[in-house]
């Protein structure tokens, strides 16, 4: 890679994912279907993420360290990505983006676009641990690295197994008004979004030295920090249940007093007892 300053990379980093989101508003207002923003946005995150793992600050060769890091987040934006882009092509949108549209009106066209300048803003956070974590200069491969790089492994495949049981679920026509409570969607409300903030864990242990010798790989925690916040507290878990609840109503409600919003876990509470399928 050409070597570049690091200065320089953050600012061409911001450039291009506040440019991919723009292409990323323009594509949802022209096809009305808002799931090509998070398909977009995945792939943005996942190919700049790898490729500022690739980038050059002192004229010295790409480590082995920056190559697998950068092909964990073609990995992760692979699989995440191609999902939701499939799910949008079968005709499928995210409920949180129509009701932005009812509440935001005639504003929304303008309002959405700085709402995804804001979300290229969240990516840029996430490339940068990207980045911290592939230029962790410890030599070789550390114990650290192993951990982290299964990490994300296991992230990748937890969440591509909770999309695969939802998926399942709703295709079914059995379980029409129903509330999907099988698998993992017993364990946990959203176990895709536990998986994906693990995933974002991995960058983090493959980035700290806990020697001192490099500093900066404590800021590799931002990534799985921001996104738990993203997920649990602001753009996740909060409208999509609000959501749930006005088009389930009571028995949605119910599943919330059982089964844990983000950690996995056992059931508890009223209708633990009740046949799998039952409630979502």
């Amino acid at each position: 890679m050409t070597a570049v300053g690091p200065a320089g990379a953050i600012v061409g980093l911001a450039l291009c994912l506040a440019l991919t989101m723009t292409v990323a508003w323009l594509v949802a207002l022209r096809s009305g279907r808002s799931g090509w923003i998070d398909a977009i946005w995945s792939f943005a995150t996942g190919v700049f993420g790898a490729a500022a793992a690739l980038f050059v600050f002192d004229g010295s060769e790409v480590s082995t360290r920056q190559m697998l890091v950068a092909l964990l987040a073609l990995l992760w934006s692979l699989r995440l990505g191609l999902h939701i882009a499939a799910r949008t092509a079968r005709g499928g949108d995210d409920p949180r983006y129509r009701q932005l549209r009812e509440e935001w009106g005639t504003a929304f066209p303008v309002r959405l676009f700085w709402f995804l300048q804001i979300q290229a803003l969240a990516a840029l956070v996430l490339v940068l641990s990207i980045a911290i974590a592939a230029h962790n200069p410890a030599p070789g491969l550390r114990a650290l690295d192993a951990i982290g790089i299964a990490v994300l492994i296991a992230a990748v495949a937890g969440e591509a197994v909770a999309d695969r049981q939802l998926s399942a679920f709703r295709s079914d026509p059995a379980n029409e008004g129903r509330v999907c409570d099988v698998g993992l969607w017993g364990m946990s409300r959203h176990p895709n979004y536990f998986f994906e903030w693990l995933g974002w864990c991995a960058y983090a242990l493959i980035a700290i030295d806990a020697t001192g010798s490099y500093p900066w790989g404590w800021l590799a925690l931002a990534g799985p920090l921001l996104m738990y916040w993203l997920l649990v507290h602001a753009s996740g878990i909060p409208p999509l249940e609000a959501h749930m609840l006005r088009s389930r109503g009571e028995v949605f409600r119910k599943y919330q007093q059982r089964v844990n919003a983000f950690w996995p876990g056992p059931q508890s509470g009223p209708g633990v007892a009740v046949r799998k399928g039952q409630s979502r």
